[in-house]
């Protein structure tokens, strides 16, 4: 148990009502509101401290000065900085203050901005959004009537996204001079250092040539930027951009500091341990106090809470992005041919080893998924084995159509995409990836394999680079899973067959991944109870189907129950149930498809589990439902 202390609404009204100088106010109020976005992402187990704090000061400052009027409009492309925001907005009333304490909840702050939450103007998605859906929402403000302002703050490195660029020139053709994009320039990307990925060059000299009026200070002097944003109140025939020199992780000295030969920043994403938060809070609270001293206010009080982190299970978890990265270099290690692509997502795709090892053959591209994918392409018509990587959700939509052209050259390119399917659910709907198995499946010589242990990750990438002649999509889990079921021996990689787990004849349950086939499994031990007899089948093939070996595992069953990991709508159920309609419908089987219908919700694992009827209790209940009681 650690506590955690929170700034309450009482101390940031005490600033709001003193009579300031707005910069001197605008830094008391970011001051105190880096104090709450470490509670909250510490309370929430993750989030995004070190893109929260570089951005503080703007956050801050906009709030307080430029969002004036009802129309104004002001809202995040990157997304990673929303506690930044719920910080500001909790402190000014526009949000409920005690939504503090449920970041990440289910029912609380999602983990990206989310337009159900007052005052976020637009849900952020694959980056590079931003600007175009700030000039949308101005020219709705102008056919309206209205005179507004639209700021738009994005991350450099958001500015590797294509859509960044083809944003600029139509800003500036319709002069919108009522238009400002703020660059939260920390110059670290997810991974590392910007100029190590993509180096932006010149920024400034960029919006420049497109036409674009740039100012370039220091974004956390707040003095400077009160005199930034009063002078560009005067331009008014042209779009603006602010590059403000920030530091990621700004306010707390061991996340500012990130040495120009380490290799990986350490504070993008996740939570501090306890030492790290008590240090932390230590350095925040100090600076507050500084500042108030110096304005001759109260120091301000804060709250606490006890925090409770539960025990973790002494049982063993399967970490498939772990054994992903392992097997990675050992298929290295056999093939010099194969090369690693990677979208600025080296730890979480379980690049690490692979680059030290062989750093001459992992080509950094940057959070630019579309140019990834079409190097990948090319590097397979030339006579290498490409290894793209990133999040699934991002890999499977932003390139979609650049994968379809491989696709189409019938060349053969393995994408690993982890961060796959309903959970984790804490970042939100934008990084819950359930929408990927519909967009790719019909994509030619593309096979989509979805392992759920180790040894079947081990076995899938084998299979993809060694035995495959096709391209392989691998989709696979990124939270650690206790599997309720044993794993015996080496998984064989037959195309279109799985493995049955748990043996029954009642009903027949279909499912992959390490997640929704455990809370199979799990179901199936408790209708054990009811004499209801399940089998439970893992099948890993999302668009392969060996319609024989499907009938014999339905044989004789009167039920069965597609489970997906994804929305139901295009889902393997839909492959499964064609398959057998193809083949021969079995007289008397009853099917049932469990998944999505809706948008994910965010919050806590078990809990959304449990939200979208997808645990073990409510897979049970549906089978139940249907089998009826067999005593």
């Amino acid at each position: 148990m650690i506590t955690l202390r929170y700034v309450p609404r009482s101390e940031f009204d005490k600033i709001l009502t003193a009579p300031l100088p707005p910069a001197r106010k605008a830094a008391l109020f970011a001051a105190l509101c880096r104090i709450n976005v470490l509670y909250m992402v510490k309370r929430a187990g993750s989030g995004h401290l070190g893109t929260s704090f570089s951005c503080q000061d703007l956050v801050s400052w906009v709030f307080l000065n430029e969002v004036s009027g009802a129309d104004d409009v002001f809202f995040s492309s990157k997304g990673h900085d929303v506690p930044a925001f719920y910080a500001a907005l909790s402190s000014l009333g526009r949000i409920p203050f005690e939504q503090i304490h449920a970041l990440r909840r289910l029912g609380g702050l999602p983990g990206h901005p989310e337009v159900h939450i007052p005052n976020m103007e637009t849900n952020s998605g694959s980056l590079g959004m931003g600007i175009s859906k700030g000039k949308g929402m101005l020219l709705a403000k102008r056919l309206q009537g209205k005179k507004a302002r639209v700021f738009v703050l994005t991350g450099d490195g958001e500015l590797n996204e294509g859509q960044i660029w083809e944003s600029l020139s139509g800003a500036v053709s319709r002069r919108m001079g009522e238009l400002t994009v703020l660059v939260d320039h920390n110059k670290i990307q997810s991974d590392t250092w910007l100029h190590r990925v993509n180096d932006p060059g010149d920024l400034g000299a960029k919006f420049r040539s497109f036409g674009w009026r740039v100012v370039r200070g220091d974004g956390h002097d707040i003095a400077g930027l009160a005199r930034t944003f009063a002078a560009l109140r005067e331009i008014t025939d042209r779009p603006k951009v602010v590059i403000a020199d920030t530091v990621k992780g700004r306010g707390i000295s061991f996340m500012e500091s990130f040495g120009a030969e380490e290799k990986f920043y350490g504070f993008h994403s996740g939570a501090p341990s306890d030492e790290q938060y008590a240090k932390g809070l230590e350095e925040l609270a100090a600076t507050a106090v500084r500042l108030f001293d110096e304005a001759e206010l109260d120091r301000p009080a804060l709250e606490e809470y006890q925090h409770r982190v539960p025990p973790s299970s002494p049982q063993i978890r399967h970490k498939l992005v772990e054994a992903y990265g392992r097997a990675l270099v050992h298929q290295a290690e056999r093939n010099q041919s194969l090369v690693a692509l990677d979208a600025d997502l080296i730890k979480d795709c379980g690049l690490a080893d692979f680059s030290e090892r062989f750093p001459d053959r992992l080509i950094e591209c940057g959070i630019a998924e579309q140019d990834m994918v079409s190097q990948a392409g090319g590097l397979a018509l030339k006579g290498i084995v490409p290894v793209a990587h990133s999040f699934s959700c991002f890999l499977s939509a932003r390139p979609n159509e650049q994968i379809y052209t491989n696709g189409t050259e019938r060349s053969k390119v393995i994408y690993t995409a982890t961060l796959a399917g309903l959970l984790p659910a804490t970042p939100g709907h934008s990084h819950q990836s359930v929408r990927d198995i519909s967009s790719l499946a019909a994509i030619p010589n593309l096979v989509l394999v979805a392992p759920a242990t180790e040894r079947e990750v081990e076995a899938a990438l084998d299979w993809a680079v060694n035995v495959s002649s096709e391209s392989t999509y691998l989709r696979i889990c990124s939270i650690p899973c206790i599997l309720p079921f044993e794993v015996d021996g080496d998984p064989k990689m037959t195309v279109g067959r799985g493995s049955v787990l748990r043996d029954g004849k009642d009903a027949v349950v279909f499912a992959y991944g390490p997640v929704m086939t455990s809370q199979a499994v799990l179901a199936a031990d408790e209708l054990r109870g009811d004499g209801i007899s399940t089998k439970v089948v893992n099948h890993p093939w999302l668009n392969r189907i060996d319609r024989v070996w499907l009938a014999d595992m339905v044989r004789g069953a009167s039920f069965m129950f597609c489970v997906d990991d994804h929305y139901t709508h295009g889902g393997q159920g839909d492959m499964l149930i064609a398959g057998l309609a193809e083949s021969g419908w079995p007289p008397g089987l009853q099917v049932k498809k469990l998944g999505l219908s809706d948008v994910p919700a965010c919050g806590q694992n078990d809990e959304i589990l449990r939200h979208h009827g997808l645990d073990a209790a409510g897979m049970a209940q549906v089978i139940r439902a249907s089998v009826g009681p067999q005593r």
